[in-house]
């Protein structure tokens, strides 16, 4: 097990990143600071992967076997409302999803690693950036991460209020959501309220698509397949007596499988196109995926589960079904198989707070278990 005192540092470390948070792909202090204590652990470690990315590369043995272990940097684009004493002194940034401790955790399996790990292969850190908004990890990708740094499959982990502390969850298959953007223009020809006939009103077919899209989940999905369609934004250049010449609608759907994607954007566009026609305006669709929906394998799960359990204290839910946001994480499972899995951040406090709530924050005692989880699982990946 993990000694006391590196879980103090660890904390302490966890707590000065919290306190300095960075977004995006603007997390080049946070990335020196553990490129800085990997070096010093002599691990050979890359920084710049994708942009601000770190790979730290550990090898034991002769085995030709290699492994990815992953966690995010970045903070969020939202103001704090804690008080105590490690809060953010950053305006406007906030560690809100707990990457400061996902951080922490896998670094300090490295350290352990490093000083006393057993196993016989290669163990590849990956400290990833913007992960908020699912861009790091194609960065990553696209900059050669698999090529430079070679691994037969990837692992990711993500805290979750609300779960028990010493708890892990997980699943064979889909776990989390695709999300996917939409964007509907339309454009008519507006005019004054008391002569509607004069007009080509883009409102009239906006109300209407809005409510032809909630058609897709009951009448384009089978049963059996999941899918969200929600429309958040509704914004017309219209004033209490002027209809409106342009409208636009935008939202956010979501779902499991490339299939429901599929069918959503196409039955959107059908949608919009028939009411937009029979409304004598014209439309435009611009429909971007954001999010992979995360897929995890049956291999890679048994091998997340039987590390998870040999933890002392830990509890493992290994059908724990689907969540509905989304994780950057999945695009890594494009291209290597993999298990993404959730942990225990605690029941109580700021500790079960939601994710991205400005009273959210990462559970010191939960460092315990991740940082083991990792050690144990390279250790059994990797056995020697």
């Amino acid at each position: 097990m993990i000694g006391a005192d590196r879980l103090e540092a660890l904390a302490a470390f966890r707590r000065a990143v919290h306190r300095m948070p960075e977004t995006g792909f603007a997390v080049d202090a946070t990335a020196d600071c553990i490129a800085e204590r990997l070096r010093a652990a002599g691990l050979t470690v890359t920084t710049g992967v994708g942009g601000s990315g770190v790979v730290a590369t550990l090898r034991r043995g002769q085995g030709m076997r290699a492994v990815g272990l992953r966690a995010d940097l970045d903070a969020l684009p939202i103001e704090e409302a804690n008080t105590f004493a490690h809060r953010s002194r950053v305006p406007g940034r906030f560690h809100g999803c707990g990457h400061d401790g996902h951080a922490a955790m896998l670094l300090g399996a490295a350290l352990q690693l490093a000083e006393q790990g057993e196993f016989d292969g290669t163990v590849q850190f990956v400290f990833q950036p913007d992960e908020e908004s699912g861009r790091g990890a194609q960065a990553m990708i696209e900059d050669g991460l698999f090529e430079r740094f070679p691994m037969d499959a990837i692992y990711g982990l993500h805290n979750l209020p609300m779960l028990p502390l010493g708890t892990f969850a997980t699943q064979a298959g889909a776990l989390t959501a695709f999300e996917e953007l939409f964007e509907i223009r339309l454009q008519g020809r507006g005019g004054h309220a008391s002569a509607p006939e004069r007009t080509a009103d883009p409102l009239m077919a906006a109300a209407q698509i809005v409510l032809g899209l909630q058609t897709i989940v009951s009448r384009a999905l089978p049963p059996g397949e999941h899918g969200v369609v929600s429309v958040t934004e509704f914004v017309t250049d219209g004033a209490r007596n002027v209809i409106p010449s342009t409208v636009t609608i935008r939202g956010d759907a979501r779902g499991y499988s490339d299939a429901v994607s599929d069918r959503v954007e196409r039955r959107m566009r059908e949608i919009v196109a028939g009411v937009a026609a029979a409304h004598g305006v014209t439309a435009e669709v611009c429909y971007a995926r954001e999010f992979e929906p995360l897929v995890n394998s049956e291999a890679e799960v048994r091998c997340a589960v039987a590390a998870a359990r040999a933890i002392p204290g830990s509890r493992v839910d290994e059908a724990c079904g689907k969540v509905g946001f989304s994780e950057d994480f999945a695009r890594f499972l494009r291209y290597r198989p993999g298990c993404f899995v959730l942990m225990g951040n605690g029941t109580q406090g700021h500790h079960g707070a939601p994710l991205h709530n400005p009273h959210y924050d990462f559970n010191d005692a939960a460092l315990a278990f991740g940082a083991e989880y990792w050690v144990r699982l390279a250790t059994q990946v990797l056995g020697s």
